[in-house]
């Protein structure tokens, strides 16, 4: 296993779409590393200390190089947003329990993700390509302004909807309009969730209705990535577990959404 801490060189960072960019490193310590997931902590405050922590990202892919998927909402991607090719960047990870694969059996597998929780969906679908597997992404977002082209999701076979909350893309509503496509067949389907915690919470209701294997990638603020300062933890129903190190993979139906 490689050292957990480096410094990388940007290769690209473009924006995808009005809301996101992509950023793309050069990570060769690591990328062989990276499951569908688990996700990268990156310093942003190369001249100073502010922002302080570094700021989490899960990785979109790991192929030549690590791409990050991310949205600027404030300092830190801020200034992440200025950086071009060739800077040097301080990367930790990568960090935390990755996806399961779904078991021999399943045929179709659906992801369902929310404005810049699409972000651990892309890797999943590299991974899985090769298994014959229906891939189904339903994604949800505020506008179109959250909607980008989504081409390498094509290119890996995977079938996908969209709904924006004013109907400027795909349907008008939220992800749950689409929940229809997805097969109720507990044997053959699995599902995979990442977004925010009202639609992960309206996943996890209709999974459990269905009784549908379901597993959700977390979000939430967080400062070591480590499982030290237990500043990322969340309820479950075995407990209070860190997002970092115990997640940022739960099973779905153990996560209680206050």
């Amino acid at each position: 296993m490689p050292e957990l801490q480096n410094i990388y060189t940007v290769v690209s960072n473009e924006k995808l779409c009005p809301a996101f960019h992509r950023l793309c490193f050069d990570a060769p310590a690591i990328r062989d590393h990276v499951r569908a997931g688990q996700f990268v902590h990156i310093r942003t405050n190369a001249h100073g200390y502010e922002p302080f922590f570094r700021r989490p990202f899960s990785v979109y892919r790991a192929q030549k190089h690590i791409e990050v998927f991310y949205e600027v909402v404030g300092p830190g991607t801020g200034i992440m947003s200025q950086w071009k090719k060739g800077d040097r960047i301080d990367v930790l990870g990568p960090v935390g329990t990755p996806f399961t694969h779904p078991p021999e059996g399943v045929k179709q597998v659906v992801m369902v993700a929310g404005g810049i929780g699409v972000a651990p969906f892309l890797i999943l679908t590299d991974e899985l390509k090769k298994r014959g597997l229906q891939l189904v992404l339903l994604y949800g977002g505020r506008s179109g302004e959250h909607v980008y082209e989504m081409k390498e999701f094509k290119a890996n076979g995977c079938e996908i909807h969209v709904a924006t909350n004013d109907g400027t893309a795909g349907v008008k509503g939220f992800v749950s309009e689409h929940f229809d496509k997805i097969d109720l067949n507990p044997q053959t389907t699995m599902v995979y969730t990442c977004g925010p915690h009202v639609m992960m919470h309206a996943v996890q209701q209709f999974t459990k209705k269905h009784k549908l294997r379901a597993q959700a990638a977390c979000e939430e603020i967080m400062a070591c990535a480590l499982g030290a300062c237990l500043g990322c933890s969340i309820r479950t129903t075995k407990g209070f577990r860190t997002v970092c190190y115990d997640g940022p993979v739960f099973d779905l139906q153990e996560i209680i959404f206050d």
